[in-house]
């Protein structure tokens, strides 16, 4: 296990910048994710830190050792692809075992490793089955053994459980962070899936175009982004655009929202950030108006999406959309059409770079 260090990383292919002055730093034994969109970098700055791309400029370094010019198989690195990359023809003890095989392993010394890796990931008995044979989970635990057996420094991940159906996927969630902590490996985790980062890592990295955007622990990246786009993209955001005045945030039609911090210099453009789930929303005429000192404002119901535990209302306010999450305790429903009071906290208002 190692500390994996990235320092202002940049690579191209041809004129697209795929990874832009990247530096970020992976904790040994720590959990990682990279999320971010389609073409953000985040398959390529993994792939840079395999040794499958070389970075055209900056540093990698592995325990302190410099990487970046190292082959994939000097770096000491084990690795799960998105589709596994089982050989088909071969059981899965003999999948497993490739990796020592090629290292020129003895075959007592294999057959101990082996089974030591099928126990970690619960797959003890089911050794000479081939991948056919198995479901989606369990061929995705055979290919996690196949990069941990050789114990390697670091694992790093590529989307692995995005083939996976949605009960399945949560269920390996739960067993990929077990393993990752019994095992105690600097783990790093490419991912689309928000809430599949923000379950499984210690922090999280974001990146946007080549470049990373904001970085830290989950639950910190959540509840502060700096950015819009991180506000928007790390779960859901209503943004608001509006004018410092004092220590608040004039809004076009008047309304002045109290934030968690102050806005900034007076007259200067404000963009700030509310979470869906941290509004209240009530009908007009039955308004409680919230507690001392919240933020409100009157909007009217577009239209609501039932989700059985939840609901998810569209509203509109002075022209502007906005998404409010309310749980499903009472059964009852707000109708469309209806003018309701929206109220949250000062603290839930946080300003971020536009």
């Amino acid at each position: 296990m190692a500390e994996v260090t990235v320092s202002g990383v940049s690579k191209s292919f041809g004129a697209d910048k795929a990874v832009d002055d990247v530096t970020i730093q992976f904790a040994d034994g720590g959990f990682y994710a990279l999320l971010g969109p389609s073409g953000s970098g985040k398959t390529t700055l993994l792939r840079m830190v395999a040794g499958f791309e070389f970075p055209d400029a900056g540093r990698i370094a592995i325990a302190g050792e410099p990487v970046e010019n190292l082959p994939v198989e000097r770096r000491e690195i084990g690795m799960v692809f998105q589709n596994y990359a089982l050989f088909p023809n071969m059981s899965v003890f003999d999948n497993v075992a490739f990796g020592l095989d090629v290292r020129g392993v003895s075959r007592s010394e294999t057959r101990t490793r082996v089974g030591e890796a099928l126990e970690l990931v619960q797959l003890t008995g089911l050794d000479r089955r081939r991948p056919h044979q198995l479901s989606g989970g369990q061929r995705q635990r055979v290919a996690l053994a196949r990069a941990l057996v050789t114990r390697p420094r670091v694992l790093l991940l590529d989307e692995p459980l995005s083939a996976l159906d949605k009960s399945l996927r949560v269920e390996m969630q739960v067993e990929l962070k077990r393993i990752q902590r019994d095992v105690a490996i600097t783990t790093l985790f490419v991912t689309h899936d928000q809430e599949e980062a923000l379950t499984l890592s210690d922090r999280v990295g974001i990146l946007n175009e080549g470049r990373l955007v904001q970085e830290g622990p989950p639950h910190e990246i959540y509840e502060r982004p700096e950015t819009a786009f991180t506000a928007r993209f790390l779960g859901d955001a209503n943004l608001f655009t509006g004018t410092a005045r004092g220590d608040r945030i004039e809004l076009a039609d008047g309304t002045r929202l109290a934030s968690a911090e102050p806005p900034g210099a007076d007259g200067t453009a404000v963009t700030c950030a509310v979470r869906p789930e941290k509004m209240l929303l009530e009908a007009a005429h039955t308004a409680s108006g919230g507690s001392e000192g919240a933020n409100a404002l009157t909007a009217r119901v577009l239209r609501h999406i039932f989700a059985g535990s939840s609901l998810t209302y569209l509203v509109d306010w002075d022209g502007e959309r906005l998404k409010v999450f309310v749980q499903n305790r009472t059964g009852e429903v707000v109708p469309e059409g209806a003018e309701v009071r929206l109220t949250w906290s000062p603290g839930d208002t946080v300003v971020v770079a536009p």
